[in-house]
């Protein structure tokens, strides 16, 4: 049973009591519900929840999102390189994972030791898959992945034969088992973009080929976030949910996260850290880009560039301080940025919140990613290593 809002608020004071200068507060509950929608949004189609966790579950936390994402119905995990899969198996989950971002040399023995589906592109990834299979003594789980017209990795129509052909001989040499066919789209968060029909067309056809060569994959996939949000019509049996099952919409123009049925899942705040008064005319942080136009109040937030806030969004990123929204003050330095109050006053302390889900009128991550001009995947994803990760879960066991 979920807690109330009250519960919910203590457990929070609770985290900023027991975490100093910074932390990102991680709602699992609210992770857990946006697997929850996301599955019953692809059920009607048959398909199935991967549940994304690279890049450090997007900046939320790789093992803990994982987990919360399997307990909510996630069928499979995702990661980008094969370190981040291992981590999970090192971590004790035993979920299907698949990665995808291999380079010659990687560890491909510990991958096929720890039953964590591959990702083959080439004909050199496909040798040593298996070399490493026999260096194992077991067959190595092999997922093919087609180019349909993304241009990054995957293998490209013209290719794909010889690849497939390939993959097939050496799974009747026992070598591999071919677990899946996949893809991924461009432009899925650009409703009506014509690269999503063609691309969409041309996976068909590569399935085709691949499953009357004689692949006899476990499971076809290719919709990314906007697409599982978006087009039902490419869910297959499997849809990779990213950003989205961090409450995050992949795109403004798609929609908002609410719309979804979706909740954002982290909370970026710091402690203030001095307070003062300041005269007119004094120059703020690097440059002097921001000259105080009168007496005033500065809070200085001890979060910076090293800690992801985007140094673009000087001058213009929001932050919630003393019952209104502010704006930063000048640039954004490397550990702290300043926040001009005017006439209202903050105790030394006070809680400054960058972003959130908006519950208590706070900036959003996609408030930060139009102040910074990028995009909100990159606003969460690039909370760096040294702010807390602090888990607050309104569905406890």
């Amino acid at each position: 049973m979920s807690e109330t809002p009250q519960h919910l608020s203590a457990a929070r004071e609770h985290a900023h009591r027991e975490t100093v200068r910074a932390r990102a507060e991680i709602d699992l509950g609210a992770l857990r519900a946006n697997v929850r929608a996301l599955r019953a949004r692809v059920a009607p189609q048959g398909a199935r929840v991967m549940g994304v966790v690279k890049a450090d579950a997007y900046g939320h936390g790789a093992v803990p999102c994982a987990r919360a994402a399997l307990d909510a119905g996630a069928a499979w995990l995702g990661t980008a390189t094969p370190y981040e899969a291992l981590a999970l198996r090192a971590a004790g989950i035993d979920a299907p994972v698949l990665c995808w971002l291999w380079t010659p040399g990687g560890p491909w023995r510990a991958a096929v030791e720890a039953d964590v589906d591959v990702t083959v592109s080439g004909l050199w990834a496909l040798d040593e898959v298996r070399e490493a299979a026999r260096a194992a003594g077991r067959a190595a789980r092999v997922q093919l992945k087609a180019d349909t017209g993304l241009g990054r990795n995957g293998c490209l129509a013209a290719d794909w034969p010889r690849l497939v052909g390939e993959a097939l001989r050496a799974q009747a040499d026992g070598l591999v088992r071919v677990t899946g066919l996949w893809s991924h789209f461009a432009c899925a968060d650009e409703p009506g973009h014509p690269s999503i029909a063609a691309q969409l067309a041309e996976f068909q056809d590569m399935l085709e080929y691949a499953e009357k060569a004689g692949v006899e994959p476990e499971v076809r996939h290719m919709a990314n976030s906007p697409a599982t949000l978006t087009l039902p019509e490419a869910s297959f049996d499997l849809v990779r949910t990213g950003v989205a099952m961090y409450g995050i919409s992949p795109g403004p123009e798609l929609g908002t996260p609410a719309d979804f049925g979706l909740r954002p899942v982290m909370r970026l705040s710091a402690d203030v850290a001095s307070v003062k008064q300041a005269p007119a005319g004094l120059g703020v942080s690097y440059g002097h880009h921001y000259v105080t136009d009168r007496e005033t109040t500065l809070a200085l937030v001890p979060l910076g560039y090293a800690d992801g806030v985007p140094r673009h969004a000087s001058g213009r990123g929001p932050v919630l301080l003393g019952g209104a929204v502010r704006t930063v003050a000048g640039r954004v330095a490397m550990d702290q940025f300043v926040v001009d109050l005017g006439t209202d006053t903050v105790e030394p302390g006070a809680r400054a919140v960058l972003f959130g889900p908006g519950d208590d009128g706070e900036p959003t991550a996609e408030d930060w990613a139009r102040a910074a001009g990028t995009i909100a995947y990159e606003i969460v994803t690039r909370v760096g290593g040294r702010v807390p990760r602090v888990y607050v879960d309104d569905e406890p066991e």
